[in-house]
């Protein structure tokens, strides 16, 4: 998956966005706010007066405006009134314009501020010539300082304010970030210590979401390694417990032949061939099964007739069903389509005639149903053998295990855990339960395709 599809990666851009936004916007209103409280303290007011009546001692009008202009640059717009008249004009909002002959007239020097962060100042003056004057002044503070004062400042505000943000953030990022990974870190050491057990827990569940979703995930892959290690204890042990009785019955055998002499031994060579075959048989299965639960990376699957495979399946348990004296019948709907590795399911389906077959009674019935049964595809295989107690139905599909009615049947009890892995493989499920008269019925559900 790409990385810019993620939540992570865009949670992640965003704050440094909104941190970035942040910097600029606080760093524009400290900088003003420093700026005016600096100018606040700095303005000589009479000091401007007396320079604005020597500029215009020494060049009339257009002295005047030429210092005027001068003191644009620090944000103060200013002029002389001479007789309660501009000697060059400027602008004044409407309530100082209202006010302002008011105050001239008074002869009084004033400092206000009529609306916030605007400061006015009449400030009188006497010019060369004997004419009294009086200057008005309007300074916006904030741009008192010198343009280049104004930018080392707001440099200063927006590095400060960057490295105090960045910082915050990229602490509470890594702290975010870090917790979930030592988390995992932690539980990856003790597994490998042999703690299968181990697992993240909350404080994986505590990062952001792909962190959190991986959590997750390792749990779910340690809780899967443990159950597998401890299903393949088990099936070793039982498959060692299983190759002990033939084993030793073999060694009985063949020991029974080194004592005998001519024709009489010939007996005990069939029976050491029997017992050899017994233990082929069951590795190969083991081998089948190991397969199925390895998980069979790269099975292929095609769209499959399932009234195709039954019948086929049936069709090669003709020998062994005439031999027990058994008939098979069948009830195929030919629409039921699967999709599915056909190998894989003809290997489930032998498996449950086989087991059909061995537990019914001689003159007995195997129906087999293909058919279509709550949206989903059903072959169900019924015997009419003497069924499975209760308590012991859900364990017929664990490797190994064979029932109280397993005196009945050859068998090591490894070929309904095969089928129950083919179904799970195919995403399906099988169930055993008994019929009403008697015998058993499995049924085997697959997803339609």
């Amino acid at each position: 998956m790409s990385p810019f599809r993620t939540s992570l990666f865009w949670r992640l851009l965003v704050w440094f966005f909104v941190v970035n936004l942040l910097v600029l916007v606080l760093g524009g209103f400290l900088t003003r706010r420093l700026i005016e409280y600096t100018t606040e303290v700095e303005i000589n007011w009479v000091s401007l007066a007396q320079g604005a009546n020597e500029a215009f001692d020494r060049g009339g009008q257009s002295g005047l405006e030429k210092w005027r202009n001068d003191q644009r640059q620090d944000g103060i717009d200013a002029t002389l009134y001479e007789n309660g008249n501009a000697l060059v004009p400027m602008r004044l909002p409407p309530t100082v314009r209202a006010s302002l002959p008011e105050w001239l007239a008074s002869g009084h020097e004033l400092v206000t501020q009529p609306y916030p962060r605007l400061y006015l100042a009449v400030q009188n003056v006497t010019g060369a010539d004997g004419k009294p004057r009086q200057l008005v002044a309007l300074s916006r503070t904030h741009v008192r300082l010198a343009p280049q004062a104004r930018q080392q400042i707001f440099l200063a505000i927006q590095f400060g304010l960057s490295l105090v943000m960045i910082g915050f953030v990229g602490w509470w990022v890594a702290r975010s970030v870090a917790r979930p990974v030592e988390a995992l870190r932690d539980a990856a050491r003790r597994i490998t210590a042999g703690e299968l057990s181990a697992r993240v827990g909350p404080r994986g569940q505590k990062g952001p979401g792909e962190l959190s979703a991986l959590s997750g995930d390792f749990d779910a892959m340690a809780e899967r390694i443990e159950a597998l290690v401890a299903h393949d204890r088990a099936v070793l042990q039982d498959l060692s417990h299983e190759l002990r009785s033939p084993l030793a019955r073999l060694q009985l055998i063949l020991d029974l032949a080194q004592r005998s002499r001519g024709d009489v031994s010939a007996p005990y060579f069939l029976q050491a061939e029997q017992e050899i075959e017994r233990i082929d048989r069951m590795t190969g299965e083991m081998l089948a099964l190991s397969r199925l639960e390895a998980g069979i990376p790269g099975l292929e699957r095609d769209k499959v007739l399932l009234a195709d495979v039954v019948r086929e399946c049936v069709e090669r348990a003709e020998l062994d069903a005439s031999a027990h004296q058994v008939q098979v019948k069948i009830d195929l709907d030919e629409s039921v389509q699967v999709f599915g590795n056909v190998p894989l399911l003809e290997r489930a389906v032998g498996n449950l005639l086989a087991n059909a077959i061995k537990f019914s009674p001689k003159q007995g019935v195997v129906d087999v149903i293909v058919r279509k049964a709550g949206g989903r595809a059903e072959v169900s295989v019924k015997d009419q053998g003497p069924g499975v107690p209760e308590g012991e139905l859900e364990q017929l599909f664990r490797p190994f295990f064979r029932g109280s009615n397993a005196a009945r049947a050859e068998g090591h009890g490894l070929g309904l855990a095969i089928v129950r892995r083919v179904a799970q493989v195919h995403d399906g499920d099988i169930i055993a339960s008994n019929m009403a008269d008697s015998g058993l019925a499995v049924r085997l559900n697959l997803p339609l395709a």
